[in-house]
């Protein structure tokens, strides 16, 4: 006993030490407190990291306060989200970061260690990602029936557009895959083979029902069932080539990872339905009806949230 009593204060000692030492080289320990909200904080190590992150990808320095307003609003949003059960986990927010990463030609990894030679953690990156993911599908589950853009909406839109005939009317396209395979990993000239041999093809068949007698009687080659797709589905250099394509005719040979692969264009057809100006107009009506909505929620919830500044608020203006 008398033992214990004797070493006890050096072992205080020493755990003082010990936390002084680690706090003078741990950022995680040196940071302060800039803003609590609904009792969660916001550091000024996470201030500093968002302004990077922004720096990254606008190439400019943006104002601290308005930096201060994002992350307040990342806390509201997902504060509320949770109360709606809409709460992604650790794995959707990897996946998300990853997609992120496909997008830019990186992997995770490579995305981290580019960001990190700038001074941005990953952290930063999927605390942003966390709350666009809960906050995209809050507002649209919440308020799906207001968000709604009606066919009548967008035809008056077009009809106040004065748009000509050719943008209001779209294409139906029926056509039929064909794919010629090639081994994986095989030489050059087996490639140049293939293509060659697709060409041919091209100038032989005139009519779908050509094209389906003749792939199904080829070795290693297949024809994939029917697709039907409208303009407004296929992106414009898709539509270009299927449109520069006679009915009856395959599109020129495209080298993929099965093989050389074409297109059957078994007809075409004009449809109003849908089209590449309809779906243009839709998007933006609804991106504008979103973007309406989601500030109208925000600035309610944050209304009611409770935001204390442990720092001093900056003048308009300063960064």
């Amino acid at each position: 006993m008398k033992m214990t009593l004797l070493f006890r204060p050096l072992s205080r000692l020493a755990l003082f030490v010990f936390l002084s030492f680690v706090g003078l080289n741990s950022p995680l320990l040196a940071q302060s407190v800039a803003v609590m909200v609904n009792g969660e904080p916001i550091t000024t190590f996470d201030i500093e990291q968002r302004i990077r992150l922004i720096k990254i990808s606008t190439h400019k320095s943006p104002p601290r306060q308005e930096v201060i307003d994002e992350l307040i609003g990342e806390k509201v949003k997902i504060r509320e989200a949770k109360k709606f059960g809409v709460n992604p986990t650790s794995t959707d927010i990897d996946q998300a970061y990853a997609n992120m990463g496909a997008r830019m030609g990186m992997s995770p990894e490579q995305l981290t260690k580019s960001i990190g030679s700038q001074g941005v953690r990953p952290d930063t990156i999927k605390a942003r990602l966390r709350a666009d993911m809960v906050w995209g599908s809050l507002v649209r589950g919440r308020f799906k029936e207001s968000l709604l853009v009606s066919d009548r909406d967008v035809n008056e839109a077009l009809k106040n557009g004065g748009e000509d005939k050719s943008k209001i009317e779209g294409v139906e396209y029926q056509m039929r895959p064909v794919v010629l395979i090639v081994p994986r990993g095989a030489a050059g000239p087996v490639v140049e083979a293939r293509r060659n041999e697709a060409n041919s093809l091209r100038e032989r068949i005139q009519s779908c029902s050509d094209a389906v007698r003749t792939v199904k009687a080829m070795r290693n080659a297949t024809l994939r069932d029917p697709v039907t797709k409208t303009s407004a589905d296929l992106p414009p250099t898709l539509r270009d080539l299927l449109d520069k394509t006679p009915v009856g005719h395959l599109t020129p040979p495209e080298i993929t990872r099965q093989g050389v692969e074409m297109v059957a264009v078994c007809e075409k057809k004009v449809t109003s339905v849908d089209t590449p100006k309809k779906k243009e107009i839709r998007e933006k009506m609804f991106a504008d009806k979103y973007e309406k909505r989601s500030k109208s929620y925000l600035d309610d919830i944050r209304r009611s949230a409770m935001i204390e500044y442990r720092e001093s608020r900056p003048e308009k203006g300063d960064k």
